[in-house]
């Protein structure tokens, strides 16, 4: 009896890991073909950091680093953008943002430069649905409301209108549904989506987020290579240095896609939590916090192994925010590991001494524009 009671648990969990092998490669065909992630020869490099909503600090760097005209055109030529991660949440124009970086990504590729839209970890919780889980003061109400479809929002502004008895506005789109005697009743929604995964409000704005922005964002990278410097959010741990930059990109959409389904259609994961391997894993590229807290002399080996294996001799990256007063502040490790969050959206700079910045390598002499600018 005992032995049989392990033959059958022995062929239920060959059965399971069989199973998770075939979802595993039944969401791998959506990328068979591999996203570029590495680049070579490129002159002029632009990045800038977490933004979290601020789309009118975004531009002011922008125009400022030359990359676009004050009609919100590309005249960076051959430049390469890399937006570093964290568009989303804090703020209130994330849409903006994306509408924007999509915009350009056509117009810099037909000047022969690029633009870059890595992931960051506040991309992944609107993609999974788990932004509606995280604090209020992460997800602003304007968010809420430009992500939802327009059909479902001007519906709901409708009712609401003929309810009160309020004549509706001469203003058309996302405006008219911004009027100021409509922000408590869209906090009230949002309050009432955060504790009914039901919600119809909830499901709407994770479909249409997914839908248009979603999947878009799970065609761009985590991680890239720029001649010898790697640009990633968070950081690549010694673990992820030992893989392939274009494994580590496949994986994590892989482990996306499956959390987006999930989070859109309200069913399972296919793949079991245990197979996961990047998302939600602390030492993934797009949490990765050690550059900040490893004392620099005893981790040097560490950095200089890591770089190493990735076969680079910088790294850049974002994720937790550093006030700056000088270039030297940007830089760890001798200047191995360059952090640009430096606080560049509106919350920040109020409250927390952040600052606009943009880092810029050109022809591989770095340097910083925004030191001698606006806060």
């Amino acid at each position: 009896m005992k032995n049989d009671a392990i033959r059958i648990r022995m062929r239920k969990t060959k059965t399971i890991l069989i199973l998770a092998v075939f979802i595993i490669a039944s969401l791998a065909h959506l990328y068979a073909a591999d996203t570029q992630c590495i680049w070579t020869g490129v002159e002029k490099i632009v990045a800038v950091g977490d933004l979290h909503g601020d789309y009118k600090a975004f531009t002011k760097i922008l125009k400022g680093t030359g990359l676009i005209d004050g009609k919100l055109h590309w005249t960076g030529g051959k430049t390469h953008l890399v937006q570093i991660g964290d568009v989303l949440d804090r703020g209130d124009y994330a849409r903006e943002i994306l509408d924007l970086m999509m915009k350009l990504e056509k117009e810099a590729e037909e000047a022969g430069g690029k633009v870059h839209m890595l992931l960051g970890n506040h991309e992944e919780v609107n993609i999974t649905g788990l932004i509606f889980n995280r604090r209020e003061e992460e997800f602003t109400t304007r968010q809420f409301v430009s992500f939802l479809p327009d059909g479902y929002r001007e519906k709901q502004v409708k009712k609401f209108r003929k309810k009160i008895g309020n004549n509706p506005t001469n203003k058309t789109g996302l405006a008219s549904s911004l009027d100021s005697d409509l922000m408590p009743f869209w906090e009230n929604m949002l309050k009432e989506s955060r504790t009914d995964r039901k919600h119809p409000a909830r499901i709407e704005y994770i479909k249409n987020f997914n839908k248009i922005y979603g999947k878009w964002l799970l065609k761009r990278n985590v991680v890239i290579k720029i001649n010898d410097i790697i640009l990633v959010h968070g950081g690549i741990s010694e673990k992820f240095s030992k893989w392939e930059l274009k494994k580590i990109n496949n994986r994590l959409r892989i482990e996306l896609e499956d959390l987006r389904r999930a989070a859109m259609y309200l069913s399972r994961p296919r793949i079991p939590e245990y197979q996961r391997q990047i998302v939600y894993e602390p030492n993934g590229p797009y949490w990765y916090r050690d550059f900040y807290t490893w004392d620099e002399e005893d981790f040097k080996e560490n950095v200089d192994r890591i770089l190493k294996n990735l076969e680079a001799e910088y790294m850049v990256i974002a994720h937790t925010q550093r006030v700056i007063e000088t270039k030297e502040d940007m830089q760890l490790f001798q200047g191995r590991i360059w952090v640009i969050d430096t606080g560049i959206s509106e919350l920040y700079r109020k409250h927390m001494k952040g600052r606009l910045s943009a880092l810029i390598i050109d022809k591989g002499k770095f340097d910083v524009w925004g030191l001698n600018n606006e806060k």
